[in-house]
């Protein structure tokens, strides 16, 4: 297992439980116990059944060379979006409660599509050997077209999960105020889609007529 993955990984999972508990003010704040708890969850099945092999850790912990310029810009501004929703979040349910109480049945679907949306992910990144951490054309790793699992079905589930689990973002916390972070990041995940897919169409073999066979992009039958 490379260290420097498994550093990265623990590393920023962290800092984002740090900010969020540090914003709260409290060890006690009962959403970010949860949201701690699913990550966890998470960490066990990233290091077991949904274990990447040794080749693209390295590749996710240290991406080669031909990263899209457009890519580096949407990743800084993602970053910041999402430190944004954990400070807002914590602030607003975890310490001044500017959002009204939530019904709990919204927290279990908050908690629900968070799962999903991780699940997806991970699920996704286990299928596909040339899932870089950044966009870009692998001719150094022979990069070739990942057709199957759920590839058949979406062309970019990986971000379909990264949407799913936005959503459920500020029903776990609730915390309406955490929404304007959350929108602004989903329509990077929308708009990287977008940009990813028609550089893989110019660029990777075969790609172009795996998007005529797998039609859309996010939702089937939709986009």
């Amino acid at each position: 297992m490379k260290t420097t993955y498994v550093m990265k990984h623990l590393m920023g999972t962290l800092v984002f439980f740090s900010i969020l508990f540090i914003s709260a003010g409290r060890i006690d704040y009962w959403q970010g116990l949860v949201y701690v708890g699913i990550g966890l969850i998470m960490s066990v099945l990233i290091y077991t059944v949904l274990r990447i092999d040794a080749e693209l850790m390295e590749e996710r912990s240290k991406p080669g060379e031909g990263t899209k310029s457009w890519d580096m810009k949407i990743l800084g501004i993602s970053f910041l979006l999402t430190i944004s929703m954990y400070v807002i979040a914590g602030l607003d349910s975890g310490r001044y409660h500017w959002s009204p109480d939530f019904h709990w049945s919204l927290t279990v679907v908050g908690i629900i599509l968070t799962i999903t949306g991780q699940l997806l992910f991970l699920i996704a990144q286990k299928e596909n050997k040339f899932f870089s951490s950044t966009a870009r054309i692998q001719t150094d790793r022979e990069h070739v077209v990942c057709e199957t699992g759920l590839y058949r079905f979406v062309r970019h589930p990986a971000y379909l999960g990264s949407i799913v689990q936005s959503v459920g973002y500020p029903l776990l916390f609730g915390s309406l105020w955490s929404i304007i972070p959350i929108g602004l990041l989903i329509m990077l995940f929308i708009t990287r889609t977008r940009l990813e897919d028609e550089t893989l169409k110019k660029e990777l073999k075969g790609y172009r007529e795996y998007a005529y066979k797998t039609r859309y992009r996010l939702l089937p039958y939709v986009w």
